[in-house]
């Protein structure tokens, strides 16, 4: 298993928190999905066939893409 952690600076409220998690929880392959609504921060545990680009693709396709700094 894989864990990642990313900065996503929209994230302002409780519906961005539910919605990354409702979002990457059906990709294939992840098996865990943490939101810290104050850090902005999002830690994913995940397998085979989900990969870190299909997750920031995912979440840039929601609106919600990783800082890059």
């Amino acid at each position: 298993m894989q864990k990642v952690t990313y900065t996503i600076p929209g994230i302002s409220c409780h519906h961005c928190v539910n919605t990354i998690q409702n979002e990457l929880i059906e990709l294939e392959g992840v098996r865990q999905v943490e939101v810290d609504k104050d850090t902005k921060q999002v830690t994913i545990n995940f397998d085979a066939p989900a990969t870190e680009e299909v997750i920031i693709a995912l979440l840039t396709e929601i609106n919600y893409p990783p800082s890059t700094g």
